[in-house]
């Protein structure tokens, strides 16, 4: 069995729900991700357990999943001991052989590079980013058996930020994609911007229910909820290296 845990806040848990009620997944915990696993798993004759969770809880840690939380809590704060009440990286991976996170669109909100960039900084900059970014990828190398999956960055609508910072974001974005992710190693990259974005500054206008809330429509997370967990099978089973 391959048991998989996803760490996520709202944007997250609309994913997973896809056109779930959110009443009914509270009664069942079945959701759209958690049926497309029972299916897959009926029709393939595969083991696939998957659970989710918010990560970081609102208290003590607080509800912000930057780079810099990340950071924080699995590299600086590694052990065998949580840190905030949160588990770190030697305590997740003990327990689960898939680990997938995300961030907030919160994290589009990036501001100019100072040309002195601090690790240990939560001020949303490139430069910071990248220096946690590279921290947290030679952590998850520590854990070779372990699988990791991280979503590119989540955006908001263009009615929600400046068109400076939606330019940062697409650069952080790329600089991802192009250069941060290694092919090859235990590490996957779920592009969940190209699918907000489609190629675009911002999130579409189209992909939420609720104009000028950046969090996913209904449809489009029902539609996007079987991409991502087609994407964490095809990952576990080799298919996208």
């Amino acid at each position: 069995m391959k048991k998989i845990i996803f760490l996520h806040h709202s944007t997250g848990k609309n994913i997973w729900l896809g056109s779930t009620n959110r009443y009914i997944y509270r009664l069942t915990k079945k959701s759209n991700v958690t049926d497309y696993f029972k299916n897959y798993n009926k029709k393939n004759k595969s083991d696939y357990f998957i659970e989710e969770r918010n990560f970081p809880k609102l208290s003590p840690y607080g509800w912000n999943n930057y780079p810099y939380d990340y950071y924080n809590i699995w590299v600086k704060n590694a052990g065998n001991n949580p840190y905030k009440g949160e588990p770190t990286l030697e305590m997740l991976t003990k327990e689960y052989d898939v680990i997938i996170f995300k961030h907030c669109y919160g994290v589009s909100r990036i501001v100019e590079d100072t040309g002195t960039p601090n690790i240990s900084s939560d001020v949303k900059s490139f430069e910071n980013y990248k220096l946690q970014y590279e921290a947290l990828k030679s952590k998850m190398h520590e854990f070779p058996s372990t699988m990791f999956i991280i979503w590119t960055p989540a955006i908001y609508v263009k009615s929600q930020i400046s068109e400076a910072e939606a330019k940062r974001t697409q650069y952080f974005y790329k600089w991802m994609i192009d250069e941060w992710d290694d092919k090859g190693d235990n590490i996957f990259v779920w592009d969940f911007y190209e699918y907000e974005t489609e190629g675009g500054l911002y999130m579409l206008d189209r992909n939420v229910d609720v104009p000028g809330n950046s969090h996913p429509g209904k449809d489009f997370s029902s539609r996007v909820s079987s991409l991502f967990s087609k994407f964490i099978i095809d990952a576990i089973e080799g298919r996208l290296m």
